[in-house]
Order: C-alpha cells, then structure tokens, then sequence
C-alpha cells in the first residue's frame, strides 16, 4: 500500500496555456533562474572573500542568500522541466520532498531574520558587550537552529502528509506547496492542529520577536545621538524590508489553500510567480544596495571588470 501511494503521478494543473506560451515560460523561468544564481552567488563570494564582511550581521545575510539559492533551485529545474513536458506531473514522493524543501527553506528565513534582529539589537543598545556576546560559536549556535528546527518541525508535517490516502490527483499549482492538503481524500485534524503550531513556532513568534526588537532598537535610537540613528537605519531598515516583502508572499501562501476555488486560475499562476521570481532577487538587490559595505565592494568589482 505504501509502496502504492508513493508511486502516485499528480497532474501540475497551475499552468495556463502552457501548449501556446510554452517557450516564454521557460525563457522567463531561465533568465531569472541564472539571475537569482549569479545576483546571490556574486555578494556570497564577496562576503566570504573581504575580510571586513566577516562580522555577524554579514554572515547572516550570507545565510539568508545561501536560503535564496537552495528556495530556488528546489523549485526551478523542474519548472524548466515542466515548460518543455507534453504533460507536467510529478510522483506523490518527489512532491512531498518538494513541500518538505520549500518550507523547511521558507520557515528557516524568518528564524534568521530574528537572529538578525537580536544581532542588531545587540550591536545598538548593548555595544560594549558585543564583542562578548556575539562570539563564534554563538554565530554558529545560531545559524544550526536556524536551519535544524524548521527542518525538524517540518519533517513531522511532511511524514504524516505522505502517508495521506489521495483521492484528487491534480495540484492547482506548479510546485508542491500546501495546496498539496487538498490532494487528501480527507481532511485532518491532527495535521490542521501540527500545521497551526508549526506556523506559530517558526513564523508568527519569530515575527513578533522582530517586531518588539526593532521597536526597542528605535526607541534607543530616538534617545541617542544622529550617529546612532544612522547606524540604525542604515543596517535595519534592509532587514525589515526583507520581513515585509516576505511576510505579504507568505500570507498569500497560506490563504492560497482557503481560497483557492474563488482565485481565477490565471491571477493564482500570476501570485505564485511573484511568490518564486521576486522574493529570491529580492535579497540581494536590497543587501547590495542598502548595505554600505557590500555596496562599495560590488562598486569596486564592476569597475575592476571595466
């Protein structure tokens, strides 16, 4: 029986006349999937070869685009796969190693932008015990529950998903995400229960952590001198724009499931694309161009390859 399910082919139905756009998809798809690749790929390398990037904030920021890259390329190979395919399907197995990806990746973001929230929080109202506080092995304590809890929490949901009986074998969508619940014969209770859990655990906490962290970090800044406002706006303000722009996609992904008979079927492909092309070309642009340091670096590599 298991071996049954596992072997399950689900139809991606998400596209829209994929028979008459089948070459723009996969040319859009293409060029920001190399874009998404070399953007972050680009400030990665340079934060690992300066050595004044080598501070906390940089290496978090580094975490977030290794996140863009891996968010990426669990979804694209097969979107470019799929746009030449006669039909796009997927095996009940391979679908659910998706969703498991997707949202460990997703679920990971929020948890290192708290860090980095408790980093900056640190360097602007506790400057004197930075140094002491955010240590190496405190970084890397960090950055290993950043990426083991929402794989863990996530792991729970997928395993209890797979052994699921399906009874609708067509995903309205073009990747495996939680719309994958209306696969199910029949609804569950105990996984409604762990999913509302996991989502308080690993996005809406992490959230709220953000938020009363900022909010203390502009109060001190207000009482403190223009220096320390600067340094405030100029190192935060990139950070909450990420949480923005992420939360919103986010939110759309989670509605998507409530709301996915009234979405026309076209506006639902427009929304998940912007879900999977802006938030990954999102993060380097905003760190490239906000963060002073990486700033100049990525001034100076253009200008050496004049």
């Amino acid at each position: 029986m298991d071996e049954e399910l596992n072997s399950t082919v689900i139809s991606l139905g998400g596209y829209v006349e994929m028979e008459k756009y089948r070459y723009v998809y996969f040319g859009i798809i293409f060029v920001v999937y190399i874009l998404i690749i070399c953007s972050n790929s680009t400030i990665l390398c340079l934060i690992v070869k300066k050595q004044n990037l080598h501070e906390p904030m940089y290496i978090f920021i580094a975490a977030l685009l290794i996140n863009s890259v891996l968010f990426s390329t669990v979804i694209y190979p097969k979107l470019l796969v799929d746009s030449l395919s006669d039909k796009q399907v997927i095996s009940n197995s391979m679908c659910h190693l998706q969703f498991f990806m997707f949202y460990f990746i997703g679920s990971s973001e929020f948890l290192l932008l708290s860090v980095m929230a408790y980093d900056r929080h640190v360097s602007i109202c506790k400057p004197l015990q930075y140094p002491v506080i955010m240590t190496k092995s405190t970084i890397i304590t960090f950055l290993v529950l950043a990426w083991l809890l929402p794989a863990c929490q996530m792991a729970g949901s997928t395993a209890f998903s797979s052994t699921r009986k399906i009874c609708n074998f067509t995903l309205r969508g073009i990747f495996c995400n939680n719309l994958i619940y209306k696969l199910h014969c029949l609804s569950s209770r105990l996984l409604t229960v762990y999913g509302v859990i996991v989502l308080l655990n690993i996005i809406v906490i992490p959230i709220l952590y953000i938020c009363f962290t900022y909010a203390k970090i502009l109060i001190v800044s207000i009482r403190s001198c223009k220096e320390v406002r600067g340094k405030a706006a100029q190192t935060c303000l990139p950070h909450l724009l990420v949480l923005i722009n992420f939360s919103l996609l986010c939110l759309f992904d989670i509605i998507s499931v409530r709301l996915e008979s009234n979405i026309p079927k076209t506006v639902h492909l427009i929304l998940t694309l912007q879900l999977i092309l802006y938030h990954p070309l999102f993060n380097p642009i905003i760190y490239g161009l906000k963060m002073k340091k990486i700033n100049e670096h990525i001034k100076k590599l253009f200008s050496s390859m004049k």
